[in-house]
């Protein structure tokens, strides 16, 4: 998408609201906020690449799924199917926007023992509570609707082909920044470099650019990726935050599928799926360290001497394959609980979070850009209660529980 109208230099020196971060996260809070009658402020969105090559944005594999364990969980992910199967409508039935597609194959949580599969049991439960359509099958019962998989060693699957799947995230991110723009919303590329608060500091009242202008701020939204303890340091706030490198694996089968492979969760915790006419397979490395901002080397053996085998010896079929594609990205994993921390500051006032999703990013980004919107429009969350997702609860040392972790 053409962005031409990206300048270096704010048009302004003061801003009600400035976004560090310009990808999924601070596109999704900028159209949220552009798109809202009742804000009539000014947005800055501060971007440092505005190819985002390296952002999680750009690597993601733009996966949805309701198969959580905690409600919020649940309930989040089906505004984001809502929104994507009504994307257009949401941007206004402007015509130039096209139809997404939900391909929803589902997710295949498959256990191997007894105490997952209890696991499974009782997600399925709270999710069928919310409405989704998840099922517990059987191996019998696997293996019936997709006779592909060996399941010699499988207790039970937990499985949902109603809202769960894939989805074309770059289009959304694409559109989301457009309109955003195109609603007033104005995007620089820059970067934040320093951030001066008020006296007590219980505020940010002004950031510093690389370009070196100081650009005064009403409130100052921390979308920083993995990147976003940087940020927040700058108002002297740590966050458990740190880019943490993930796997990407693309490839073609010399005998294909007869059917759609479900987003399949293998025991060993290597995933693989349906990708068009190919198929993605992805995992996080055995040793999983933070790595450095910069560092998407790939790790090529992760292929040859773990996904290959384990995905071969689930499906069979798999014995015979080409690797087509491959590509390192980072989570922006919360170390603490490796779910979003969203909202406020508790002592910096005007310092708003939309951080840590620790991969489910994508798939979030509706519920907690309208969320994030709320808070700044209203004061409150009104459309879904987000208020776990605030910092207190790492302050005061409250993980918030989410077994359903990939």
């Amino acid at each position: 998408m053409n962005d031409k109208a990206i300048t270096n230099k704010p048009a302004l020196d003061s801003y009600d609201v400035v976004i560090v971060g310009g990808a999924m996260y601070g596109s999704s809070v900028a159209w949220f906020l552009a798109n809202n009658d009742d804000f009539t402020g000014s947005i800055l969105v501060v971007e440092k690449d505005p190819t985002y090559e390296f952002t999680s944005t750009a690597h993601t594999n733009s996966c949805m799924r309701q198969q959580f364990s905690n409600e919020i969980n649940v309930r989040i992910s089906q505004f984001a199917a809502e929104f994507v199967k009504n994307f257009r409508h949401y941007m206004g039935d402007d015509p130039r926007v096209p139809e997404l597609v939900l391909q929803s194959y589902g997710y295949m949580y498959l256990a191997d023992n007894d105490a997952f599969a209890d696991v499974l049991r009782a997600n399925q439960k709270l999710q069928q509570a919310c409405g989704a359509g998840t099922k517990i099958m059987s191996a019998d019962e696997i293996k019936r609707d997709y006779p592909f998989y060996k399941v010699d060693d499988i207790v039970a699957g937990s499985h949902n082909l109603i809202d769960e799947g894939y989805f074309d995230g770059n289009t959304l991110f694409d559109w989301w920044k457009r309109s955003a723009r195109e609603k007033g919303a104005e995007y620089v590329t820059n970067e934040v470099v320093e951030m001066k608060l008020n006296g007590d500091g219980s505020a940010v009242n002004s950031v510093v650019l690389k370009s070196g202008e100081s650009i005064n701020c009403g409130k100052v939204i921390n979308a920083s990726g993995p990147r976003a303890v940087l940020t927040s340091r700058m108002a002297g706030i740590e966050l458990p935050v740190e880019p943490r490198k993930r796997y990407t694996f693309i490839f073609s089968a010399e005998q294909p599928l007869d059917r759609d492979l479900p987003l399949t969760i293998d025991p060993t915790g290597v995933h693989m799926r349906t990708d068009g006419t190919y198929y993605l397979a992805g995992c996080p490395p055995d040793v999983d360290p933070a790595v450095d901002y910069d560092d998407f080397v790939q790790d090529h053996s992760i292929w040859e001497n773990k996904v290959w085998p384990i995905i071969a010896n689930r499906i069979p079929q798999f014995e015979a394959i080409k690797l087509t594609n491959s590509w390192a990205g980072h989570y922006a994993f919360n170390t603490f609980d490796q779910n979003a921390i969203l909202g406020y500051h508790t002592e910096v006032k005007n310092f708003i979070f939309v951080n840590g999703f620790s991969g489910h990013g994508f798939q979030q980004s509706p519920a907690m850009g309208r969320g994030v919107m709320e808070l700044i429009c209203h004061g409150e969350f009104r459309s879904l209660d987000l208020s776990p997702f605030g910092l207190d609860r790492i302050i005061e040392n409250r993980p918030f529980l989410e077994k359903a972790v990939i």
